[in-house]
């Protein structure tokens, strides 16, 4: 006999979501990565750079993975505040310096202080100030949730919501950061699907990536886990698509090589 609805439930409402480390998922659901691969150019970024800066940085775990260190400073910033806890314990052993911050602006630095700024997935881009923190020939180095990703989850909870109102269009981010006075040199996008092979695992999820359903309780939604358990186990796992784009812009100005 398998695991039952409410064993299942139970088990990932008690599960620690700090961070942004999704291991506990293995074997229970799956997402492609883009081909670009950006922790592993993140690090060769960070390899040639003095002053670095990963804004949003989560729980750390991207840019503690990453081997290669910046050859002055390192800082990061964070806002939740278990995030932030977990950052600092990632991070503490490759010497960075993990700042709060509320993800408004202005960030808590000065003009033209890092040669790289990096940020994967961040809730929103606030160019001005990245442009502002980035040193002449600095890099903003992102890779982005893009338009309506996943919508296919949030239609199954939330019913079917408009499309195209996202404001995560790649075009867009390219605009927002030229109107900064920054030139975009790459900008790839890339549709990756998801599969979440039973209730839990959305469970999880959704209590982790909470602007999926901003008022996701398993009290609130449990009509609907039950339909996606008994969906799960007549036709499979549950099927759903991401969106991602990389976008790598420079200030102009003199480089650091």
């Amino acid at each position: 006999m398998g695991i039952t609805f409410e064993e299942l439930i139970e088990e990932a409402s008690a599960v620690d979501v700090a961070g942004w480390d999704f291991s506990w998922l293995e074997g229970r659901a799956t997402e492609e990565r883009p081909l670009w691969g950006y922790q592993k150019l993140m690090g060769e970024k960070i390899g040639r750079s003095a002053f670095t800066l990963d804004i949003q940085t989560g729980g750390g775990e991207v840019l503690a993975g990453v081997p290669q260190k910046a050859s002055k400073a390192m800082v990061a910033t964070e806002s939740w505040p278990p995030n932030l806890r977990r950052a600092q314990q990632n991070l503490r052993g490759k010497g960075v310096i993990v700042v709060a911050d509320e993800d408004e602006p202005p960030l808590p630095f000065a003009d033209g202080t890092f040669d790289l700024v990096t940020s994967r997935h961040p809730v929103t881009a606030h160019w001005d100030e990245i442009a502002r923190v980035l040193a002449p020939g600095g890099t903003y180095f992102s890779q982005q949730v893009g338009p309506d990703s996943g919508h296919d989850v949030y239609d199954f909870f939330l019913g079917p919501q408009p499309l195209g109102q996202s404001g995560r269009e790649p075009d867009l981010a390219l605009a927002e950061a030229e109107a900064a006075g920054l030139e975009v040199v790459n900008l790839q996008a890339a549709e990756l699907r998801m599969e979440f092979f039973d209730v839990g695992a959305m469970v999880y999820f959704l209590r982790k990536v909470i602007w999926f359903v901003p008022d996701f309780t398993v009290e609130n939604y449990r009509d609907r886990l039950v339909a996606l358990h008994e969906r799960i186990q007549a036709r499979g796992p549950f099927i759903a698509y991401s969106r991602r784009f990389l976008i790598e812009a420079r200030k102009p100005g003199r480089g650091t090589g």
